[in-house]
């Protein structure tokens, strides 16, 4: 099922920061907060480690710096 969401202007742009890459859902987005949230109820020291890898995650996207699925499965032998 799909709903549509009304958004102020700013929260989409502050949204839009979190992207990993450019065709991202907004649904895979906010699952991927709900689940950082969820870290942080749960285990506060473990998701500012979660936090810090994401981040460093993104920024390894960023420079390129990433297999292709192609490529992931050819170095496991898939």
């Amino acid at each position: 099922m799909e709903t549509t969401l009304r958004l102020n202007v700013h929260t989409k742009e502050e949204l839009d920061k979190f992207k990993q890459y450019k065709n991202e859902s907004y649904d895979e987005l906010i699952r991927k907060l709900i689940y950082i949230a969820k870290l942080c109820e749960n285990d506060p020291k473990l998701s500012q480690k979660a936090i810090k890898e994401i981040k460093e995650a993104r920024e390894r996207v960023k420079k390129g710096e990433f297999y292709t699925e192609a490529e992931a499965k050819k170095i496991l032998g898939l």
